[in-house]
C-alpha cells in the first residue's frame, strides 16, 4: 500500500429513537406559551386596576426593595387602594337627597289640604339623611290630643311621604316625642305615647309604600330629647321624626320588640297604639 494514500475511515451512524414527539423540544414551546399567557393575564389585571395599583406595580418593578420587610405596604392597596371613597359615596346620596327633599317639598306646597301643615313641617337633609319631621301644636295638629291617633290629614300627608320614600330603597327610622308635661297615668306614659305615635306613623308608612324592610327603627323617647331644651314645655318638642338614612345603620341599632308598659328609665317601642289614650294631661 502506498504511504502517500489517504486512510479509509470507517463511520458508524448509531440509530437512536425519540423521546416522544420531535423529542424534547415541545417542552419549551410549551413553556414559552404558559408565560406568554400568564404575562397576558398579568397585563389585564393591571390594565383593570386603580392608578395607585399601577403606580404601585411600577414602583415595585423599578425597586423591589422597597418592598421588603413591609416598608412599601401591600403592592395590592398601593397609597390608598382601590376601594370605594366612603367620603364621596354618602356625599353623592346627600345630593340625591337633596333633590328628593325639593320634590316633597313641591308636594306638600301644591296640595291645599296641607296648607295648615306647612310651618310644623321641617324638611332638612343632613349627614345623616334627610330628615322629615312633624311638629305639634296646642291644639293636636297631628294628633288627637293625648293621643296616638292620626288625624285624617295626617294620614293623607303620612301616605304621601310614603310614595316618596318607597322608591328610595333606603332605611328609615322613626322616633316620636313628647314635651316635658308629665303624663299622670300609672300605666300610660310620655314613654308610651311617644313610641305609639311612631308606630301610628310606621304603619301608615308601610300600608303606603314603604317597605316593611326599609324600616329598621321604630323607637319613643319621651322628653329626653328636646328640640328646644331652653323650652322644656314649648309644644314644639311634641313631634313624630322620620329619617331617611344615608347609610346602612348599625345592627345594634336595630328596631327592639314591643315592651309592656314601661317605667321611664329608658326609650320604648310599643306595637300599636290605643285607639284613645286616657284624657288627664294634653298632649
Amino acid at each position: 500500500m502506498d504511504d502517500h494514500q489517504t486512510p479509509v475511515r470507517i463511520i458508524v451512524k448509531k440509530k437512536r429513537g425519540h423521546g416522544g414527539h420531535h423529542g424534547g423540544a415541545w417542552k419549551v414551546a410549551y413553556a414559552d406559551f404558559v408565560t406568554a399567557m400568564m404575562a397576558l393575564f398579568i397585563v389585564l389585571w393591571i390594565v383593570g386596576q386603580s392608578e395607585a395599583v399601577k403606580q404601585a406595580v411600577s414602583a415595585y418593578f423599578k425597586d423591589p426593595g422597597v418592598f421588603e420587610s413591609g416598608r412599601g405596604g401591600s403592592v395590592l392597596q398601593g397609597s390608598t387602594g382601590s376601594a370605594p371613597n366612603p367620603t364621596t359615596d354618602v356625599s353623592s346620596e346627600i345630593e340625591r337627597l337633596k333633590v328628593e327633599a325639593k320634590k316633597l317639598e313641591a308636594e306638600i306646597r301644591s296640595n291645599p289640604e296641607f296648607d295648615k301643615f306647612r310651618d310644623k313641617i321641617e324638611i332638612a337633609v343632613t349627614k345623616e339623611g334627610l330628615r322629615i319631621e312633624l311638629l305639634e301644636n296646642s291644639n293636636g295638629l297631628f294628633f288627637d290630643v293625648g293621643s296616638a291617633k292620626l288625624k285624617p290629614e295626617t294620614v293623607k300627608l303620612l301616605k304621601l311621604i310614603a310614595v316618596e320614600v318607597g322608591h328610595l330603597k333606603n332605611k328609615v327610622m322613626i322616633e316620636g316625642y313628647t314635651d316635658a308635661r308629665p303624663y299622670v297615668h300609672p300605666d300610660y306614659t310620655n314613654w308610651e305615647l311617644s313610641a305609639d305615635r311612631a308606630n301610628a306613623a310606621r304603619r301608615i308608612l308601610e300600608q303606603s309604600g314603604v317597605g316593611k324592610d326599609q324600616i329598621v327603627q321604630v323607637r319613643g323617647f319621651a322628653d329626653r330629647n328636646l328640640k328646644h331644651p331652653d323650652k322644656p314645655l314649648d309644644f314644639g318638642n311634641r313631634r313624630v321624626s322620620i329619617l331617611v338614612a344615608t347609610t346602612e345603620p348599625r345592627p345594634s341599632d336595630a328596631i327592639t320588640p314591643a315592651a309592656p308598659a314601661v317605667t321611664p328609665q329608658k326609650e320604648t317601642v310599643a306595637p300599636a297604639a290605643p285607639a284613645v289614650a286616657p284624657k288627664i294631661e294634653t298632649k
